[in-house]
């Protein structure tokens, strides 16, 4: 009699379902609010509809954030690893129809821009474009400014973000071409040591759009604008400027498109109220760090009093806490008195240094009254406002010893 075999799938398939279970408890994670300023500029930018790229090195979170960023936003995610398509996947496959020579050759789009279409909504990850070949980023240069693939236009309702390694990182990395790197907003992505530890307790933040407040939406464009054509009109060579080396060409770089998006990034930025750390996250990302903080730099200075103002009531004076904005203020009031001088106004200057000593750090007031003292004219008095900056600095010695110069 021929021993009966026992079927084994049984226990297998047991330690398989008990492997699930286990990977499943692995898997599960929670969520928490918690102020992350890297979330709040890409969540802010795909807001703003436009693209961003996403740099970091390999294996730190970028694709994990925007999966968690899809989910918080309730917007389905389209992964597309553009290193492993060809040009025709992006700018449309030729299709002959009835009659070429009367209705051309219409551009069929793939699949998974179909179902964009189809749904109405949705986050389109570009994954990988630091290897994706110059033929492949040339195809997605319209998908990326105009969304269209073919002869398919994507919906208003889909946003655009792709992440890349840097080049010397990449699998075979390309360094991007000038003109899709200048239709990104470029965030570099870092890690943060607290937050990863308490993800890998099971525990991540989570990534919320930031409340744009209605009624400061008028006063936000107005700013946004005012700011961006302020500098510009100060600093015209700002407007284009194509970096000489190829490394930087292909990050952000100042041109009238980057500018557009700078002056929507800054409007939602204050409609939010968004920190200064995620402005200035959003502005470099754009134009590029050395535009970037000067025009920072600009929007520091927007709101400053007038040094006219200051000079016309300076007992009433409201100074800048900050050491920096403070500097600026008594350099613009130093220079306001050179601009008309008289005697009423070199004496509220100095009001407006006495004060600046009684509130803030007195090196402060340094350059500014060595500067306001030089403006002294021979018939002007010196006022009893500068006995209490004597252990400032000697203003009466640089004061007279201008007045020798004067004479001479």
């Amino acid at each position: 009699m021929s021993a009966i075999l026992l079927p084994t799938r049984t226990r297998d398939t047991t330690e398989l379902d008990s492997a699930a279970t286990l990977l499943s408890m692995l898997d599960t994670v929670t969520t928490e609010p918690r102020p992350d300023d890297q979330l709040e500029a890409l969540t802010l930018a795909v807001a703003a509809d436009l693209p961003v790229l996403l740099w970091g090195e390999p294996g730190i979170g970028k694709t994990a954030a925007l999966t968690q960023l899809a989910e918080a936003l309730d917007l389905p995610l389209t992964t597309v690893i553009a290193s492993v398509h060809e040009p025709s996947d992006f700018s449309g496959l030729p299709v002959l129809g009835d009659d070429p020579a009367t209705h051309g050759v219409p551009m069929a789009p793939p699949d998974w821009a179909v179902r964009l279409v189809q749904a109405g909504r949705g986050l389109l990850f570009l994954d990988e474009l630091s290897t994706a070949p110059p033929a492949v980023q040339a195809a997605l240069l319209r998908l990326v400014l105009e969304r269209r693939i073919g002869a398919l236009q994507l919906p208003s309702g889909v946003r655009i973000v792709a992440a890349a390694n840097p080049p010397s990182s990449a699998a075979d990395g390309w360094e991007l071409s000038p003109p899709l790197a200048n239709r990104f907003v470029h965030l570099h992505w870092t890690h943060d040591h607290e937050v990863v530890v308490r993800g890998l307790s099971g525990t991540w933040p989570r990534a919320t759009l930031p409340h744009l407040d209605p009624q400061r939406f008028s006063d936000a464009v107005a700013f946004a604008r005012r700011a961006v054509c302020e500098l510009l009109t100060a600093r015209p060579a700002l407007v284009h400027q194509l970096p000489g080396s190829q490394t930087r060409r292909g990050g952000a770089w100042p041109s009238p498109r980057s500018w557009d998006m700078t002056v929507r990034l800054v409007a939602f930025a204050t409609a939010a109220s968004s920190s200064t750390d995620v402005l200035s996250l959003l502005v470099r990302g754009s134009v590029g760090d050395g535009p970037g903080f000067e025009l920072l730099a600009a929007i520091d200075r927007m709101d400053l009093p007038d040094p006219e103002t200051l000079l016309a009531d300076p007992a009433s004076a409201d100074l800048p806490d900050r050491g920096d904005l403070r500097q600026a203020v008594l350099d613009a009031v130093v220079a306001a008195v050179r601009r008309r001088p008289d005697k009423a106004r070199w004496d509220a200057a100095w009001t407006l240094l006495v004060a600046a000593v009684q509130t803030g750090p007195p090196d402060l007031v340094v350059v500014p009254a060595t500067t306001l003292a030089t403006l002294r004219r021979d018939d002007w008095e010196a006022p009893a406002a500068i006995d209490q900056l004597a252990g400032v600095v000697s203003v009466s010695m640089v004061a007279d010893r201008a007045a020798a110069r004067a004479r001479r």
